[in-house]
């Protein structure tokens, strides 16, 4: 159960990280007439994401989950993965990356890197790890529980990223 909970505690790590180049974004952003929109999710999805860590260890310890080690390395690789993708999707938009909604006036949509393929990798990259970090140590219902109000969360996000990004001229959507 240590290296799981330090498992975990990386994971929260790697979190407080995306936060700070987060608010380093935002600044950045907002510098450059950027405007922020949906903000009124923002504090379910940190509700959402905190549970998510918590969940995770409260239920491998109180429910006595063990750890299987097929299932579990598995589920390790996938996290390892999934915060392989969102560090490409950070590093591919740039200071245009962020943990809220601001779109930037005159910038082109990035349709490079993990972008090429997906319209929305970072959330793959949320769900991946959503489900996966829980089940490393047989945390099933933390798994189901955040999938099932991951996937309300994002249907809110992604209508409204889409819609903000609706809102660019058209030059600017299709660049």
């Amino acid at each position: 159960m240590i290296w799981y909970t330090a498992l975990v505690l990386a994971v929260a790590g790697e979190r407080l990280a995306e936060l700070a180049v987060a608010r380093r974004n935002t600044r950045w952003s907002l510098a450059r007439g950027g405007t922020e929109a949906g903000g009124g999710h923002y504090p379910a999805m940190v509700v959402l994401h905190t549970g998510l860590l918590a969940g995770c260890l409260a239920e491998a310890h109180y429910a006595d989950r063990p750890f299987l080690p097929v299932p579990g390395w598995t589920m390790a690789a996938v996290v390892v993965a999934a915060q392989a993708l969102r560090w490409w999707c950070i590093t591919t938009l740039g200071p245009r990356w962020n943990t809220r909604v601001i779109v930037v006036p005159g910038l082109p949509l990035v349709t490079g890197g993990p972008y090429r393929w997906l319209r929305h990798p970072n959330y793959v990259a949320v769900a991946a790890e959503g489900i996966a970090l829980p089940l490393v140590h047989g945390a099933w219902v933390t798994a189901m529980v955040f999938t099932l109000l991951n996937a309300a969360l994002m249907a809110v996000r992604i209508h409204c990223e889409d819609e903000a990004l609706a809102r660019l001229p058209a030059a600017e959507a299709r660049a």
